[in-house]
C-alpha cells in the first residue's frame, strides 16, 4: 500500500485536500479528506469517497474513436492517436481556411478546476485566432452581484462559521453540494448557534435547520429588503458602520422604508410575522453569518438579488465582527498570473461567443453569432454541454448538423461525446498534475499524479500540444510539461515554487501581505460597500438593472408553476452519473410536486407526468410531497438524457436569455406546466 496526496478537482467550492491510498497493484483503494487541512478538516463528500468506482469504471474511455454511425447514435471505431489528431487538425484547418478562424470554437468549462488542464485550451484559442468563449454558464451572475456591492469575489472566511451564533444558509443545500460547510455549521451549533435555511424546498439541509423559510423562487430580494426595513425601524442597524463604511444615505433609507414586511409577504409567500421575527433574529445576533449558494443566483434577477442580500451584513455591521459576515465566493483572494497557461501574451481580436447560448450559436442565430461566421468545428474539453447547457433542444439540433465537426476529449461516453466525430480518452485528476485555487476557501494547492493513466488516456495538456503541432500554433506553453507550467506560473504570481508548495501542501493566500481585509475596507475605489451599485460598469445598459432597492420582478411567469432544477446528492452536474452507487441511490429522474398541485392536474405519486413550456417537454415520474411549496416543482438532476422516459433531459426546459448585467444562465428561473402522462 502506498499513501499519497492529491486535491479534488471537481466543480465544488471545497477543492478538498485528499489523502490517497494506492494498492500494490497500482489501483486506487481509497480517498479520504486530509485531516491537517484547515478547511477540509478531514471531511469529503461520499461521491469522491468512493472514487474507485469512477477511476476504474469498466466503461471508461481508453482509446481514440472515430464516428461510424449517425451523430448521436454512439457508434464508433477504434483509431490511433495519430489518425485521430491528424483528422482533427485537418478539419480545423479546413474550417479556418473556408470560413475564417472564428468558425472554430473550442468549448470547455469546469469538469476539472485545475488551472493547467482546464484553461490551457485558451492558449490554443488565442494562438489560432479562434472564437473565444464567454464563460457565463455558472458564476457570471454571482460575480456581478458581488462586484456590485462588495467590489469583488471576496467574503468572510468560511471557517468563521464555527464562531457564529446564527448561520443563514441562503439558496444552498450543502448537505448535497458542499459537505465542508456542514462541518463548520456543526461546530457552531455545538456552541449554541441557530441555523436558518432559506430555500423553496425542504431539502436535506433545511431538514436540519432551526428555521426553514420556503420563499418563492426569485423573491429573495424582497425578503432581504423587508428585513432591512425592520432592522432600521427597530434600532437593530449599525448606523455607525453604515456611515463609516458604506454609501448608505437618506435616499436608500427612504427606499427601504417602503419595503414593509406586508409588502414582502405578498411577494415571497412567507407569513408577515415570520419575516418580522427573522429580521429581529438576524438583527439581534452578535455574530450572524450568511452563506449564499450559486443556485440562489441563477435567475433573471440573480445579480440584483445577490447584491441586495449582501446589504444585510452592512446594515447589521456584521462585516467587522469575528464569526460574522457573508460568503458567496472567495476567488478574489487568489492572484494567479495565467499568462503562460492561457497565452495571455498573444493578442486576439476574435469574437466572444456566449457558452450559455450554445444552442443558439449552433443553430445560426445571428445575434448569438455576433455577426461572424457559423461555427463549423469544435473541440470540447471538461464539459458535457449536450446535457448541461440550457435550451437542450437547440443544442442537440446544432450538434447534429452534418457540417459541424466535433472533437470531444472525455472520460466517458457522455451525451456530448455521442455526437462527436472524434472522441479522445482523457485522464482523471489522479493521473495528472495540476494547480488548484478555490471559490469556497483561500488555500492554494498543487497535486502530482498518483496513478498511471489507463491504456491510451492522455491529459488535456498533451492533447493541446498534439493539436498545436499539427495546426502550427507556437507558444512556449506548448513546449513545457505541466509541472514546469505550474512552477513558472506560481513564481510569476509571487507564490512559492511548485516543489515548495507541494512540500508544504497548501498555502493560505488570505494571509499574504496586502490582501483584502473586509473588516477594514471593501475593494471598491472608495473602500465603501455600495448600496447603490454602478451596474453600467459591469456591462448593463443604462437603466437595465434597477437603481433602487426593492424587488426586481423580471422572472419567468409565463406558465403556472416554477421549476427549480437543483443538484442531486450523488451527482455533480453530469459527473458521477456513471457510478453504480450514485445511480442506485438516485434511482431515476423524478419531479417533486406539492399535493395541491398534483391534485389540481390529477397526478398521482409514482405516476408518469410531463412538465413543459414553449421550449419542449420532459417526461418523468412524480414524487408527491409537501417538502416543496405549492407552485414550485423540484427536479434533482443532471441525469443523462437517455435516463428520461422519452430521452429529453431537464435542460430542454431552461432558457438561454441574457442575464443582466454581464450574462449567465437562469437555470432556476423556469416556468412550466404539469400534466399527467399515461
Amino acid at each position: 500500500m502506498v499513501m499519497s496526496r492529491s486535491v479534488c478537482p471537481h466543480d465544488c467550492p471545497g477543492a478538498c485536500a485528499l489523502d490517497v491510498e494506492v494498492g500494490d497493484d497500482g489501483r486506487l483503494v481509497r480517498l479520504s479528506g486530509a485531516k491537517e487541512m484547515p478547511y477540509t478538516d478531514g471531511v469529503i463528500c461520499a461521491k469522491v469517497g468512493r472514487y474507485e468506482e469512477r477511476v476504474h469504471h469498466p466503461e471508461r474511455l481508453l482509446h481514440p474513436l472515430i464516428r461510424t454511425g449517425a451523430k448521436g447514435e454512439g457508434r464508433f471505431r477504434p483509431a490511433s492517436w495519430d489518425e485521430a489528431l491528424d483528422l482533427v487538425g485537418r478539419r480545423f484547418s479546413d474550417a479556418a481556411q473556408t470560413h475564417g478562424p472564428e468558425a472554430v470554437w473550442p468549448y470547455y468549462y469546469a469538469g476539472t478546476m485545475g488551472l493547467v488542464q482546464r484553461d490551457g485550451i485558451e492558449r490554443l484559442v488565442r494562438c489560432m485566432g479562434y472564437s473565444r468563449m464567454g464563460k457565463t454558464i455558472c458564476s457570471s451572475i454571482v460575480k456581478a452581484g458581488l462586484q456590485a456591492g462588495i467590489g469583488g469575489l471576496y467574503g468572510t472566511d468560511a471557517r468563521d462559521m464555527a464562531d457564529s451564533d446564527l448561520v443563514v444558509v441562503w439558496g444552498m443545500n450543502p448537505v448535497y453540494t458542499q459537505v465542508n460547510v456542514m462541518t463548520w455549521i456543526a461546530k457552531a451549533r455545538r456552541q449554541g448557534a441557530k441555523l436558518v435555511v432559506i430555500d423553496p424546498h425542504l431539502n436535506a439541509t433545511a431538514e436540519k435547520a432551526d428555521l426553514h423559510l420556503p420563499v418563492l423562487p426569485g423573491t429573495d430580494d424582497a425578503l432581504a429588503c423587508a428585513m432591512m426595513n425592520v432592522m432600521l425601524a427597530e434600532g437593530l442597524a449599525d448606523r455607525a458602520f453604515l456611515a463609516e463604511r458604506t454609501d448608505f444615505d437618506a435616499t436608500v433609507e427612504a427606499e427601504l422604508s417602503e419595503c414593509t414586511p406586508a409588502w414582502a409577504a405578498a411577494l415571497t409567500g412567507l407569513d408577515e410575522q415570520t419575516i418580522v421575527d427573522f429580521a429581529r433574529m438576524y438583527g439581534s445576533a452578535q455574530r450572524p453569518f450568511i452563506r449564499v449558494g450559486y443556485g440562489f443566483t441563477r435567475s433573471r434577477n440573480g445579480a440584483y438579488r445577490t447584491q441586495v442580500v449582501s446589504c444585510l451584513p452592512a446594515v447589521s455591521g456584521a462585516w467587522r465582527r469575528p464569526g460574522a459576515g457573508f460568503l458567496a465566493a472567495s476567488g478574489g483572494f487568489f492572484h494567479v498570473d495565467k499568462t503562460l497557461i492561457e497565452g495571455l501574451d498573444v493578442p486576439t481580436s476574435a469574437r466572444t461567443l456566449d457558452m450559455s447560448q450554445l444552442g443558439r450559436v449552433l443553430t445560426g442565430d445571428p445575434t448569438a453569432l455576433r455577426g461572424g461566421p457559423s461555427v463549423t468545428a469544435m473541440l470540447v474539453q471538461n464539459s458535457n454541454p449536450a446535457a448541461v447547457a440550457p435550451e437542450q433542444g437547440k443544442v442537440l439540433e446544432g450538434l447534429a448538423r452534418d457540417d459541424l465537426f466535433l472533437c470531444v476529449h472525455e472520460q466517458f461516453m457522455t451525451d456530448t461525446a455521442r455526437y462527436a466525430d472524434v472522441v479522445l480518452p482523457a485522464t482523471m485528476f489522479l493521473e495528472h498534475p495540476d494547480l488548484y485555487t478555490s471559490y469556497g476557501h483561500t488555500f492554494l494547492q498543487v497535486a502530482k499524479p498518483v496513478l498511471v493513466p489507463p491504456a491510451e488516456a492522455r491529459t488535456n495538456h498533451a492533447v493541446l500540444q498534439g493539436l498545436a503541432a499539427r495546426l502550427g500554433a507556437t507558444h512556449e506553453g506548448f513546449t513545457l510539461d505541466e509541472w514546469s507550467i505550474i512552477d513558472r506560473t506560481l513564481r510569476a504570481s509571487g507564490y512559492p515554487s511548485a516543489d515548495d508548495l507541494y512540500a508544504q501542501r497548501w498555502l493560505d493566500v488570505s494571509k499574504e501581505p496586502g490582501q483584502v481585509d473586509l473588516r477594514k475596507r471593501f475593494p471598491q475605489p472608495d473602500g465603501r460597500f455600495r448600496f447603490r451599485p454602478r451596474w453600467n460598469e459591469l456591462g448593463a445598459g443604462e437603466g437595465e438593472v434597477p437603481a433602487r432597492l426593492g424587488h426586481w420582478a423580471i422572472n419567468d411567469t409565463a406558465h403556472p408553476l416554477r421549476l427549480v432544477a437543483g443538484p442531486a446528492r450523488n451527482f455533480l452536474n453530469s459527473s458521477f452519473t456513471e457510478t453504480p452507487t450514485g445511480r442506485k441511490r438516485e434511482d431515476r429522474p423524478t419531479v417533486k410536486v406539492h399535493p395541491v398541485d398534483a391534485s389540481e392536474v390529477g397526478a398521482a405519486d409514482g405516476a408518469l407526468v410531463a412538465i413543459g413550456n414553449d421550449r419542449g417537454e420532459v417526461v418523468l415520474h412524480a414524487e408527491v410531497t409537501d417538502r416543496v411549496r405549492p407552485g414550485v416543482l423540484v427536479v434533482e438532476s443532471i441525469w443523462p438524457s437517455q435516463d428520461f422516459v422519452e430521452g429529453r433531459g431537464i435542460n430542454t426546459l431552461t432558457a438561454a436569455e441574457w442575464v443582466a448585467p454581464s450574462g449567465g444562465a437562469a437555470f432556476h428561473d423556469t416556468s412550466v406546466w404539469l400534466r399527467p402522462r399515461g
